[in-house]
């Protein structure tokens, strides 16, 4: 065993690799996340992953 332990995410990116951002809305037209909450995805909290992946349904709806 090399002693090198993969860290995974408590919660996984919803990021489905269709990444364009839509002019009106600047929301990603994949994953529904604005620009700033894809930034700061890898160093977020879980809380604060956990609601933005509460209001992607959301956001999806209303497109």
């Amino acid at each position: 065993m090399s002693g090198f332990i993969e860290r995974i995410p408590a919660i996984a990116s919803p990021c489905i690799n269709r990444c364009e951002i839509d002019p009106s809305s600047r929301q990603c037209l994949g994953c529904a996340r604005t620009l700033d909450e894809i930034a700061a995805w890898g160093s977020s909290t879980t809380e604060w992953r956990a609601a933005v992946m509460a209001a992607l349904p959301g956001r999806r709806e209303t497109r």
